[in-house]
């Protein structure tokens, strides 16, 4: 795989950065609804690549003087108009071309336009990393969702979603695995959610309980499907308040070195 230059690097990483923070602020409060998590589909200045310069015979007039318009029959390509004199272009192979764009970037990802009509496509331009020269791809199987690959010019950035989502290939997102059609939710967090019913402070189809490989961590059991859920570090999920409190206040979770974990009995005062 090729490296990011480091200015870019950087970029991805405070971005990916900000949307684990935002996350977990985001699952204490509103746990039943899909994270804000930064859309995959934001294309660093840098890397959007130039439209084919390569310009082809169009026997057509121009709609209008001026302007970028779809061909007929095929989703990549467009007639882009200057005094009136018509050129047809391709987009890089793996964008297609966005009618709504009007004066920004031309081709955006598959996502984002709307191919009714125009279902040719250019050839696929695979490469040892990508299946196409630009696009958003998951990889691993069912049990490792996490991560994702972003190709530019045919090289492969890989990138890991924040703790406990999967990318969704369809969203071109990070997403409860859940909610990811193609990943074992179960199997991915390593968390099966006991038969309905057990619990601590069941309320409706919502459920919780701390992870047992740690405390800081817990799971919410929505429709009896996991979601992984982090306190942040000092903190613990609280069996007895059903919520994440410090680690101290948690019988079982206590800081090494505190006073409890010492196993220090009742204080004489006087």
């Amino acid at each position: 795989m090729a490296r990011l230059p480091i200015v870019t690097l950087a970029i991805f990483v405070a971005v990916f950065a900000v949307s684990s923070f935002a996350q977990r602020q985001f699952q204490q409060q509103y746990f039943a609804q899909r994270p804000q998590v930064q859309s995959a589909s934001q294309v660093p200045q840098q890397y959007q690549p130039t439209p084919s310069t390569t310009p082809r015979a169009y026997s057509g007039s121009c709609p209008e003087k001026n302007g970028r318009f779809p061909v007929p029959t095929q989703c990549d390509a467009y007639i882009e108009c200057i005094d009136g004199v018509p050129e047809e272009k391709l987009c890089p192979e793996g964008l297609l071309f966005n009618p709504d764009a009007r004066f920004n970037y031309p081709c955006g990802y598959p996502i984002d336009v709307n191919c009714d009509g125009r279902r040719s496509l250019q050839p696929p331009q695979p490469t040892e990393d990508c299946p196409h020269q630009f696009g958003y791809f998951k990889v691993g199987d069912s049990v490792n969702c996490g991560k994702f690959m972003n190709c530019a010019d045919g090289k492969g950035y890989i990138f890991d979603c924040p703790e406990g989502l999967a990318f969704n290939a369809e969203s071109y997102r990070c997403d409860w695995p859940d909610q990811v059609p193609d990943c074992d939710a179960e199997a991915y967090l390593g968390f099966r959610c006991p038969p309905p019913g057990e619990g601590i402070f069941a309320q409706g189809e919502i459920r919780y309980f701390r992870s047992p490989q740690d405390c800081q961590r817990y799971f919410i059991c929505v429709d009896n499907s996991p979601r992984l859920q982090n306190c942040g570090e000092g903190n613990a999920f609280s069996e007895d308040i059903n919520a994440c409190d410090a680690a101290e206040n948690v019988t079982g979770c206590e800081p090494a070195g505190s006073i409890l974990d010492r196993g220090v009995g009742q204080v004489k005062l006087f």
